[in-house]
């Protein structure tokens, strides 16, 4: 294979955490804490001077922004539009798509008004449930109507919304759950499993989730929301035609974009050392860059991130596990061509013992995943990194 892979130069996509939330929920294990007098303000100047930092570094067209958190829709009228203020100033913004992850209790028809004013298009809304009691269990703040309520209000203003639901949740009405946010008009959802981390709270309480719970849960999600006209395109994530996430996309299909604020993760293009160079230590070739930055009190005081030289063989196992959530899977041609490796090649046992099993499928150079496949995903690609 060519030792020049194709990776764009041109970064498209940019997330910006901003961490605050009115509360922390007992099963978040993200970089999260509540204001605090002055915080916000040092934060988003230091977001503005981080902003021009990565204009001058990067060449910048963006296609997608995405607002994640933490809760950005928390952020005052005054202070989200300074936030959006910096962004584009610096960076431009989103032709394609820009997205605000929504807390339902921060949502009013005049908020969402100015949100659009801002030109934020797409909210991903964490709905969690539209059950009470199983709001309460996960500590949520807002209840079922305050869900139902800022989902229709969002749809009402024009924006593409997408909720989140939580599966496996003991005592969880599932099925009430898909179709009542399939009613409010919701064009995408998530649903994720419940997922107990390490050093949450549900972990010191010693709250568990069943497998059998766990698969039902994925099960009778893909049932309910197919036959509602929802696709299924990747493992945890469906929509109705053209509603899928440009951005999130860009993470499953291995592309770069810029992780701005504290906490946000990057995948830049590589750029040379003072030396020159395009080397790890062993001598291997950087195709990209992964930087993770340090959280708020460390970057508030202009700590940075450091830079993860990836190799072609890691920056293939990488696109392997993020291709292989989505249910087109990736294109192994294209892969070998960035990358500079022969994947069908190089990978040749993982991918002729995967296909036996029933756990991918390969046809013409496009590999996926089945629905089997699906279920064992981090133990197919354990396969590819031991090979």
């Amino acid at each position: 294979m060519s030792s020049a892979p194709a990776l764009d130069p041109v970064i498209r996509h940019l997330y910006v955490h901003v961490p605050f939330c009115p509360s922390i929920c007992p099963y978040c294990d993200f970089h999260v804490l509540t204001r605090r007098a002055g915080l916000v303000e040092r934060y988003l100047a230091k977001l503005d001077e981080e902003a021009a930092r990565l204009a001058d570094t990067y060449d910048t067209q963006l296609d997608t922004v995405y607002l994640g958190g933490g809760t950005p829709s928390f952020l005052r009228d005054a202070e989200l539009g300074a936030l959006v203020g910096s962004v584009q100033r610096h960076l431009g913004w989103g032709a394609l798509e820009n997205t605000l992850e929504v807390n339902p209790g921060t949502v009013s028809p005049e908020r969402a008004a100015l949100w659009r004013t801002l030109g934020l298009g797409r909210a991903s809304v964490g709905v969690q449930s539209l059950d009470d009691a199983t709001l309460k269990f996960l500590g949520r703040q807002h209840d079922a109507a305050q869900a139902r309520s800022a989902v229709s209000t969002l749809v009402d203003a024009g924006f593409r919304v997408s909720g989140d639901l939580i599966t496996a949740v003991p005592g969880q009405p599932l099925d009430a759950d898909i179709h009542g946010l399939v009613e409010l008009g919701v064009g995408h959802v998530s649903a994720y499993t419940l997922t107990v981390e390490p050093g949450t709270e549900f972990a010191r309480r010693g709250v568990t989730v069943q497998e059998d719970d766990e698969r039902a849960g994925f099960e009778r999600t893909e049932e309910l929301l197919t036959a509602h006209g929802f696709e299924r395109y990747e493992i945890s994530n469906y929509a109705r035609p053209g509603e899928g996430s440009r951005h999130n996309l860009s993470y499953w299909q291995g592309r770069t974009y810029l992780g701005l604020g504290p906490g946000a993760a990057g995948h830049y293009p590589a750029t040379p050392g003072a030396d020159g160079r395009w080397l790890m230590a062993d001598g291997e070739k950087i195709l990209s860059v992964r930087r993770t930055n340090p959280h708020l009190h460390e970057w508030l005081a202009g700590a940075v991130g450091e830079d993860e030289g990836v190799g072609a063989e890691d920056y293939v196992t990488d696109a392997l596990f993020m291709g292989l959530r989505l249910r087109s899977g990736i294109d192994l041609a294209g892969l070998s061509r960035r990358s500079g490796i022969d994947v069908r090649e190089r990978y040749r046992s993982p991918l002729a013992h995967n296909v036996s099993r029933g756990l991918l499928a390969l046809e013409g150079d496009q590999l996926r995943a089945t629905p089997q496949g699906w279920w064992v995903l981090n133990r197919v690609v354990t396969d590819f990194l031991e090979t």
